[in-house]
């Protein structure tokens, strides 16, 4: 059974000093929790992962200034979710225009993105089965049969999760809630 509990405060404290072996325990302890946050706000296995390695990058960096020993778990979590909410973010945004296109006025591009911030929290919102299934689909393009053989479901069960993400979605951005 994986070891539940976070590092002690007196190992946060000692990293927050400065102490490198403290910071690199911090660092490994801190791991397995900050990646099975990752998988369940994430679309894939590597975003999660990347989202845990960053987080992990921003832990070793920036542990000074955490302000209270007691808060690094919330704060790892609040890093992590920003990280996976920035990696989904990254997929909606829209290929830069061509050159001969023309240039939309600076409301018609605040628009666009605050549009595609609603987008990606309705995404982030979804239950992680959905969310794995819809930006597997809709938003990296892969086929039905590879989402469904990636994921081990059939044919059948993918495309039911993904209506559900998608019509979970447009209730969303309708104001509806989940349904």
């Amino acid at each position: 059974m994986a070891d539940t509990k976070w590092p002690d405060e007196g190992l946060v404290a000692a990293a927050r000093e400065g102490d490198v072996a403290s910071l690199t325990a911090l660092v490994s302890g801190s791991h397995p929790h900050v990646r099975r946050f990752a998988r369940s706000l994430c679309a894939s296995p590597q975003d999660a992962e990347d989202a845990a390695q960053e987080a992990l990058v921003v832990l070793y960096r920036r542990i000074g200034m955490l302000r209270a020993t007691g808060a690094l778990a919330s704060w790892m979590f609040r890093v992590v979710r920003n990280e996976c909410i920035r990696r989904t973010r990254m997929f909606l945004r829209p290929p830069p225009p061509v050159a001969d296109e023309t240039v939309d006025s600076a409301e018609d591009e605040v628009m666009r993105r605050l549009e595609a911030e609603r987008v990606a929290g309705a995404i982030a919102e979804l239950p992680a089965d959905q969310r794995c299934v819809l930006v597997m689909r809709d938003v990296q393009g892969h086929s039905g049969s590879a989402v469904a053989g990636a994921l081990g479901l059939s044919v059948p069960a993918m495309k039911s999760r993904l209506h559900r993400a998608r019509a979970a979605v447009q209730a969303s951005l309708r104001g509806e809630g989940h349904g």
